[in-house]
This record gives C-alpha cells, sequence and structure tokens, in this order.
C-alpha cells in the first residue's frame, strides 16, 4: 500500500443504503488510507432493492461545498460519481476548471444497479462537452461506454474503439470495464493516447455488487492522490473491489454491498 495519506475530494450522491455514492467513496478512501472530502451532490432513497427517490441539491451550493474544500484542507485527486443534471455537471466543471492541476477521475454515473436513471438524457451532451475534458481518468461500465462513444461493444477490439471516441473528447485516459459482459472472464481495457493495457481476472457470480463502480473510481484516485502511476492505482483499485465483493457481508435482499472494510479486518 501506498505510504501517505492522499487527500480526495469526492463530487457525487448520497446512497441512503450505504453501499454505494458518497458513503462508499468514503469507506473506500478510508480502507485505503486515504483521507475523504465530499461535495453532496443530490440525497437518493435506496436500498439494495433500487432507487426510491432522488433530491437534487442546488448547484450553487455544490459549487460552495466544492470551493468550501479546496481553499482549505485541499486535495490531492477528485472523484466525481453522480451528477444527475446538465446544471449540475455545468456547475462542477466550472468549479473545478481552475484547479486542472489536481487529477479527476470522472465515473461517467448513468444508471444504478437497479436500472434507476442516475443521469438525466439530456446531461449526457454537457458530461461530454464540459467534465470530460477535464478528466485524467474516466471509467465507464460497458453501457455506459457505449452511450459516450455512440458504438456497441461486444468484444475487446470494439472496446478499444470505443475508448478512442471516448479519449477523443478530451480526457486523458479512459478505462471501459467489463463487468457487464458474457462470459467466465472479466477483461477492463486501461488506454491513453499511447499506452495499452488489458486487465483480465475469473468472474465472480454474486449478487453483492452494489458499488462496484464508485468503489473501483475511488479507489483509484486514492492511489493517484498517493503518488502512485496510474496502471498501479488501476491494478490495486482492482484488486481491492476484488476483495470487497469476496467479503460482502451479505446484507439486503437485492444487489447487496461490498465489503468496503476488509483491509482493516484485523484491527481490534
Amino acid at each position: 500500500m501506498a505510504e501517505g495519506k492522499g487527500r480526495v475530494l469526492v463530487i457525487a450522491g448520497s446512497d441512503s443504503g450505504g453501499g454505494a455514492g458518497i458513503q462508499g467513496d468514503i469507506k473506500t478512501i478510508t480502507a485505503l488510507q486515504g483521507y475523504a472530502a465530499t461535495a453532496i451532490t443530490a440525497l437518493t432513497a435506496q436500498n439494495t432493492l433500487g432507487v426510491q427517490g432522488i433530491f437534487d441539491i442546488p448547484a450553487a451550493f455544490i459549487r460552495q461545498q466544492i470551493l468550501s474544500v479546496l481553499d482549505d484542507i485541499g486535495a490531492d485527486a477528485i472523484k466525481t460519481g453522480m451528477l444527475h443534471n446538465a446544471e449540475i455537471i455545468a456547475a462542477v466543471a466550472d468549479t473545478i476548471t481552475p484547479y486542472r492541476h489536481i487529477p479527476l477521475v470522472l465515473d461517467p454515473v448513468m444508471l444504478a444497479k437497479g436500472g434507476a436513471a442516475l443521469l438525466q438524457p439530456d446531461a449526457i451532451a454537457v458530461l461530454k462537452e464540459g467534465l470530460i475534458p477535464l478528466a485524467a481518468l474516466v471509467t465507464p461500465n460497458l453501457p455506459e461506454a457505449e452511450r459516450l462513444s455512440g458504438m456497441s461493444i461486444r468484444t475487446i477490439d470494439d472496446m478499444e474503439k470505443a475508448a478512442q471516441a471516448i479519449l477523443a473528447l478530451g480526457c486523458q485516459a479512459v478505462l471501459i470495464k467489463g463487468g457487464h459482459g458474457e462470459g467466465n472472464e472479466v477483461h477492463d481495457l486501461l488506454l491513453t493516447r499511447d499506452y495499452r493495457e488489458i486487465f483480465t481476472q475469473p468472474r465472480l457470480y454474486t449478487r453483492h455488487t452494489h458499488g462496484t463502480g464508485c468503489a473501483l473510481a475511488s479507489a483509484i484516485a486514492t492511489g493517484l492522490a498517493q503518488g502512485m502511476t496510474l496502471s498501479a492505482a488501476v491494478a490495486r483499485a482492482r484488486r481491492y473491489v476484488r476483495k470487497a465483493m469476496e467479503t460482502a457481508p451479505g446484507f439486503g435482499q437485492g444487489n447487496g454491498p461490498l465489503g468496503h472494510g476488509h483491509t482493516v479486518a484485523g484491527f481490534v
């Protein structure tokens, strides 16, 4: 594990069930010995069965939260999750543009595990034009990568073409996650303008997958905040999420939460 804390500002929605969103992000960053600060973009009423309600935070107050953190505590990395609408995305992009020296890990959250829309359709264009160009890394799953690239993805070659299309939007790197694919192996593709790496592992068949995308992006952001290379940060994040799935507490009747605290399980 990398030495030092590493300050991560998370700009995302709250998950009342504690498995994903801000709650999952804080757990992940803390488990990897980072320091989590937050700007909450929305409150959700949700559990492992789905999302029952969404209450957006006013864009001006989201901006105030971000500046309150950056003007005092500071950040070594920024991670965005649920942004929900065009106004929020535009406000976040405008607020963090002066801080482009801080690496941004952008998780383009579009759908909850249960299928609820967490990004309004008219906001996708604003995400592509206003926020993705600021990102050091974008971490879409397969459905999100298809929406961002306008391509159907069935193979690793398709993943690379989609990643190239997303890179063309102006970000520095793309990690397309293959968990929504088929087969007994999961392939994730990391692509920059001069580097390509495929991460492969056996598929873990489990219902406890709520918050995996949030945890992965936050774990990567923590690694970058701690001075790790992008490849090393991705590799550690994947190991962390895999173990969190394997050590899930078994809560809920639907898509259960992860065992975020497995790194500190031996502490008494």
